[in-house]
């Protein structure tokens, strides 16, 4: 991986420690750039230059409270060209349930140094657990900084990855995923499907709709500031709002 511009708190530290190019400490995990498509290249230069406030407004507690965990955000290429996979979480589940989310969960003692190189393999590990997805044809090549989901308390690093080897995914275990989508980053970037989303408490942030699904909240929220900051977004209506049921 080149050099980061500046200090991102923990994204540059798993980087650093995931190893430079394919040739880090850890052998058995790493994060580079190399060989990636072309049009990926703005994504990896906004994971190496954002800072954490141009993500969001809910950074993790200075305390160093909250539960750590990860997220992989996987791009591939499909029929329709470039595409993220995603899921949806089962209604029955205490966090977030029935949302679209990208792959991923709490760190395990097994990942390793929560600062360092434990959030890629908690994403990769939870990304096989509930998608079936192969990690071997991952290629990780970003990692955006930690962010925080008051709600849940999760303090989550968004781990970038490219599709190289597509394998098959699908629900793993019902009891956690309700489904396994792919999104052709053509349709998040239709004006068409993006709209705000206004939740009972009055906040409003981002939305898509997409896939016969709404996708808000955290989620939509990394995916609009990645289209923003890799030039992709298209000027779209922000007064177009939708309603969250009071359920969400």
């Amino acid at each position: 991986m080149k050099t980061h511009e500046h200090s991102t708190d923990a994204a540059d530290a798993v980087a650093s420690a995931a190893g430079g190019d394919g040739a880090g400490r850890d052998a058995s995990i790493t994060v580079t750039t190399d060989g990636l498509p072309g049009w990926l290249d703005p994504v990896a230069h906004a994971a190496r230059t954002v800072e954490p406030q141009q993500l969001s407004r809910f950074l993790p507690p200075e305390s160093g409270a909250g539960r750590q965990s990860a997220v992989l955000v996987l791009f591939g290429e499909g029929a329709r060209g470039p595409e993220l996979l995603l899921m949806e979480r089962a209604g029955s589940l205490r966090s977030h349930p029935g949302q679209p989310s990208f792959p991923g969960g709490s760190l395990d003692p097994e990942d390793g140094d929560q600062a360092t190189t434990g959030p890629l393999r908690a994403a990769l590990r939870e990304a096989e657990e509930e998608t079936g997805l192969d990690p071997h044809g991952v290629q990780l090549f970003g990692v955006l900084p930690r962010l925080y989901i008051p709600v849940s308390s999760f303090v989550v690093t968004p781990v970038l990855g490219w599709w190289r080897s597509p394998s098959p995914v699908g629900v793993v275990d019902p009891a956690e995923t309700a489904r396994v989508f792919t999104v052709p980053v053509a349709d998040l970037t239709d004006p068409a499907n993006r709209a705000t989303a206004v939740h009972p408490s009055g906040h409003q942030g981002p939305a898509f709709l997409v896939e016969s699904a709404l996708v808000w909240g955290f989620t939509a929220g990394v995916i609009d500031r990645i289209l923003h900051f890799a030039g992709w977004e298209r000027p779209w209506d922000r007064a177009k709002q939708v309603p969250l049921d009071w359920r969400t």
